[in-house]
């Protein structure tokens, strides 16, 4: 089992308290400007791949916030987390 750190309770709980958001960073595009493609690739294309990859979570039996988390795709292992708006910290490869 994983144990996350909640950057807003600033504490580490276990897996079970927590729900993966899908990727984190995706920019939504202006509504003014999109086109059709625009919103697609906004609504369903996501990279899924290998290596440390920025995810976004939720403390949903904590805080109930948004947060974002580095983890590493083929270990499991979670390198940082930290919160939205905050810039990605560096995590190697």
């Amino acid at each position: 089992m994983l144990l996350i750190h909640c950057p807003f309770c600033d504490m580490d709980r276990p897996e079970i308290e927590f729900r993966h958001a899908g990727e984190a960073h995706v920019a939504r595009p202006d509504p003014a400007t999109a086109d059709d493609a625009a919103w697609g690739a906004y609504l369903y294309l996501r990279e899924n791949r290998r290596g440390v990859f920025a995810e976004r979570w939720r403390h949903v039996h904590g805080c109930g916030r948004f947060f974002n988390a580095l983890r590493h795709t083929v270990s499991d292992r979670l390198i940082a987390t930290y919160r939205p708006g905050a810039p990605r910290p560096d995590g190697g490869a």
